[in-house]
């Protein structure tokens, strides 16, 4: 992930997309109560701190395992304390990465979700800072 695919949020953009009334049912066939009774703006629910909000596009694949693909589209907000288990993108020796946080007893871990990559131990000597939480991560399933 480089430092040119993260964008800012545009704080003023607003669309809402018709949404359908009832949930959707994941089990047996049924059909759906309405048409678009409500609208639903993408912003509003996705997004809690506009102004340190981005979104940047997942390169790689050290996260496949908990479900972030290549081509991904993450949501990262800068206001977030970063905590145990929380998916973060860093900023550790000159790069940024993808990991999720793990803190332990000796210290701070970056923990790829692929068994191909190795764990990142945070030392005192490296250059690293926590520049973001990921709050959603949204994947094309077609395209």
């Amino acid at each position: 992930m480089t430092d040119s695919s993260i964008h800012p949020i545009a704080e003023s953009s607003n669309m809402e997309l018709p949404i359908l009334d009832g949930l959707i049912p994941a089990g047996f066939p049924s059909p759906l109560q309405g048409i678009a009774q409500d609208y639903i703006d993408l912003n509003r629910e996705l997004i809690s701190h506009p102004s340190s909000t981005f979104c940047a596009r997942v390169t790689g694949n050290s996260m496949i395992d908990s479900g972030i693909c290549d081509g991904d589209l993450l949501i990262i907000d800068k206001s977030l304390d970063p905590h145990d288990g929380a998916i973060a993108v860093c900023f550790v020796d000159g790069e940024f990465t993808l990991k999720r946080i793990a803190i332990r007893h000796d210290g701070v871990y970056l923990v790829p979700a692929n068994p191909k990559f190795k764990e990142i131990k945070v030392s005192e000597e490296s250059n690293f800072q926590v520049w973001g939480i990921v709050t959603y991560i949204i994947k094309a399933t077609s395209k």
